[in-house]
């Protein structure tokens, strides 16, 4: 099932965006603590998969991650518990399922400090 754009703001599956990072440092010991923790969050095959599929859907996902993954729902869910602790994801639980999207200021934090760390300019 997917939650889009075809649903009022009401019925949306995903909390709202949260606020840009872009101003952060992206030097010092608060950043480099940053880009360990999402670092960590992308840090397994099945989780660069999933964010991978919550980039191509482009909206909410809810039940087909795991139709879409060669893994357990279990596993799913402790992945998709990382990725949303680390702040890369979004979603909320309504009723028996939950709705997964991209987290677009931390996916752009995430890529910022990565530049940032191989000396380019963000």
């Amino acid at each position: 099932m997917k939650c889009g754009p075809t649903k009022s703001a009401s019925q949306a599956c995903c909390p709202p965006p949260v606020r840009s990072r872009s101003k952060a440092a992206v030097r010092g010991a608060a950043a480099e603590r940053e880009l360990a923790l999402l670092a960590k969050a992308v840090g397994h095959p099945a989780r660069v998969a999933i964010v991978r599929l919550l980039l191509e859907r482009r909206s909410c996902v809810c039940g087909e991650l795991v139709d879409e993954l060669p893994l357990a729902q279990s596993t799913v869910s402790q992945h998709l518990a990382a990725l949303k602790r680390a702040g890369l994801i979004r979603g909320e639980i309504d009723g028996p399922r939950s709705c997964y999207c991209i987290e677009p200021a931390a996916l752009a934090r995430l890529r910022q400090l990565v530049v940032a760390l191989c000396g380019a300019r963000p």
